[in-house]
């Protein structure tokens, strides 16, 4: 059974995770990267990775599933902003 801090983590998991499709969606679509920054992208990309990290240490599935999501979507997107760069 659900308890409220978890009903309330598997949400915010959700909302955070799926906020982000857009983004990832329209960049695959166009490939366009020339108005996403590197560096925030890249520390975003780390910083979700170590998210996933604590979650798996943790075993708290809402943090390893949301985090193993957006860390999927942003390193696309990453890879995009890198392929886009090295290409000019």
């Amino acid at each position: 059974m659900f308890m409220l801090p978890d009903l309330v983590g598997y949400l915010a998991a959700t909302l955070t995770t799926v906020s982000f499709l857009p983004q990832a969606i329209m960049t695959v679509k166009t490939r366009d990267t020339s108005s996403l920054s590197l560096g925030m992208y890249s520390m975003f990309t780390l910083g979700v990775l170590l998210w996933l990290i604590y979650g798996i240490y943790l075993s708290n599935l809402a943090i390893i599933a949301a985090n193993a999501v957006t860390f999927l979507l942003a390193t696309l997107i990453l890879s995009f902003k890198i392929y886009n760069m090295l290409r000019k």
